[in-house]
């Protein structure tokens, strides 16, 4: 019932990463949605209230329940309980999950970020981190690491980029140069890694490519920055569904990254 409860979540508030966990194996399902639901829950928590005690407070909670996870001590929720069966199974480092918890305090406090390279570590420690954690649960060997977190950085960067405008709308500063040559040359910059990391990516197991296969849209969403920035913040950064429906069948009928 749990994994469930993590399945109905995810399809609720992350319908894109939904779509790629079912087209993955039920095994691997079952590793995705615990993981997914998690990091939902965690990027939710800081919206939930005006009140920056109370967010922290949230958030808290998840750092606490990720280190009981680690060592044993499992608290009875919908999500933490699987999340705990993960994490133990397959020996995840609480490091990883823990910074993915730490980077949400920037959603608290409307602060810009002090520069490119904190923008660049917030993506890092969010998307980075959990498309590594769930590479690592599949299978991946440790030295695949730097390039599945460059495609989780990639694929991060698209998805903020397409918050650009609810962010703003909430009173946030997401990007440090919100100019149209500087989101181009940032969507440059997410391609640039993500192509970096290809040929490493095509070496994982296949056990382990459904974790890569949330970011099937990276590619054509960057591609369309760069080429017209000006989308960004208009708010139609977006694929057609014949471009987001083919991108995923392909990879998941060819088992490819």
């Amino acid at each position: 019932m749990s994994l469930a409860a993590c399945a109905a979540m995810v399809e609720r508030g992350d319908p894109d990463r939904f779509a790629a966990t079912m087209a993955a194996p039920p095994t691997a399902r079952a590793v995705l949605f615990p993981l997914y639901a998690f990091n939902l829950e965690v990027a939710r928590a800081p919206w939930m209230t005006q009140e920056a005690m109370i967010a922290e407070m949230r958030l808290q909670f998840w750092r606490d329940a990720v280190a009981e996870a680690a060592e044993g001590r499992v608290r009875a929720h919908e999500v933490v309980t699987p999340l705990a069966q993960v994490i133990r199974d397959h020996a995840l480092p609480v490091a990883v999950l823990d910074a993915i918890v730490a980077a949400r305090r920037w959603d608290i406090y409307r602060d810009a970020f002090a520069d490119r390279a904190a923008f660049d570590a917030h993506l890092a420690d969010t998307a980075g981190g959990l498309m590594w954690l769930a590479a690592l649960a599949l299978g991946a060997p440790a030295v695949a690491e730097p390039a599945v977190r460059d495609a989780g950085w990639a694929m991060g960067l698209a998805n903020w980029l397409r918050a650009v405008p609810e962010l703003e709308a909430r009173g946030r500063i997401p990007l440090v140069d919100g100019r149209a040559e500087a989101v181009a040359a940032l969507a440059g910059d997410g391609l640039a890694r993500l192509w970096r990391a290809m040929p490493a990516l095509r070496r994982l197991p296949g056990s382990a490519m459904p974790a890569l296969w949330a970011g099937w849209q990276t590619s054509g969403l960057l591609a369309l920055a760069q080429r017209e920035p000006g989308r960004v913040a208009a708010g139609a950064l977006h694929l057609t569904e014949f471009q987001k429906r083919g991108g995923l069948l392909w990879r998941a009928f060819t088992g490819r990254p």
